[in-house]
């Protein structure tokens, strides 16, 4: 199972969300960078669970232990930066151990792994995401002093059919300050990745830059991004990137989240034989991916902008 994301800027992590710990290891970060411990902890007390009336009722402090690659003033020395948050409220879920859990990983780990046991899919659990903060946190303030800044916003959320019941959520990011010229022409465009690290988020379905969808139903005469003298846009239907490549405006983007699959009330389903079995509802988890998911969105964006901003050698 692949667990490392980027190639110049790279987060590896395992672990999960039954076991005591997550821990990763981030590497490709120049040294010098200030990492303050305040920050990294507003960063992850956003992605927390929280008192929101869709969070889990799972209790996570979230504190990060910086176990190498940042020095007693909290800058990166420039070696890998490893690090570990503990799992304080792991409790395993014996009711629904050994039933497929619908539109979850418990079907798909079974037929990949052999998995015939929901307590080793934890790695699918958006517990994990709590290793991207943390990425993200670092590559934010590698680029802050470079003006770049990240921000996220719901726009959309679904209506629950009854009491108990998630519901799905559209997230706008917004990247702001980054240069004209990060991305690549063909397979490796700036929206290409930018995706591809949307889309590896707990629950993703869809994914949008700029006019998205909404440029299949428009005419060339109101889509394109006309210029004025000394090449100022009049439009951003892009959202920032053309051919693949940021033109220095902000880049806009979505991310459209599927409802979470656990609710809080009893669903049909089948155990790993395929005989008629009860999925037991429960309040450990999060009833909508919003609010939580935020940070992890802008964390993702920081990554994809930190390894092309290596790549050129900025």
């Amino acid at each position: 199972m692949p667990d490392t994301f980027g190639t110049y800027y790279t987060l590896t992590d395992w672990g999960d969300t039954h076991g005591p710990f997550l821990e990763g290891v981030i590497e490709g970060c120049p040294a010098g960078v200030a990492v303050p411990p305040a920050f990294v902890a507003e960063e992850m007390a956003r992605r927390a669970p929280s008192r929101h009336l869709l969070s889990t009722r799972r209790v996570e402090d979230d504190v990060v232990e910086f176990l190498s690659g940042l020095d007693d003033h909290h800058c990166t020395t420039g070696e890998p930066i490893r690090f570990r948050i503990p799992n304080r409220d792991g409790q395993p879920n014996e009711a629904n151990r050994y039933v497929v859990r619908p539109s979850h990983s418990s079907y798909t780990y079974f037929k990949k792994y052999g998995y015939a046991d929901n307590e080793l899919c934890g790695r699918a659990s958006a517990r994990q995401t709590a290793c991207r903060v943390v990425a993200g946190a670092v590559a934010k303030c590698f680029l802050q002093p470079s003006g770049v800044a990240f921000s996220s916003e719901v726009v959309a959320t679904g209506t629950p059919c009854r009491e108990g019941d998630s519901v799905g959520a559209l997230v706008r990011g917004r990247i702001t300050g980054l240069p004209a010229g990060l991305g690549e022409p063909l397979y490796d465009k700036f929206s290409a990745r930018l995706a591809y690290a949307m889309l590896s988020i707990n629950a993703a379905k869809g994914f949008e830059i700029g006019e998205g969808f909404r440029a299949a139903q428009m005419a060339g005469s109101q889509y394109n991004d006309l210029l004025n003298s000394g090449f100022v846009f009049r439009s951003n239907h892009d959202g920032g990137v053309q051919a693949g490549i940021t033109n220095g405006q902000e880049v806009v983007f979505s991310v459209a989240f599927k409802p979470i699959p656990s609710v809080r009330f009893d669903q049909p389903t089948v155990d790993f034989d395929g005989t008629p079995a009860v999925l037991k509802g429960s309040d450990r988890n999060d009833l909508c991916v919003a609010p939580r998911v935020l940070p992890v969105v802008e964390a993702m964006a920081a990554m994809v902008v930190m390894d092309f901003w290596l790549a050129e050698g900025r």
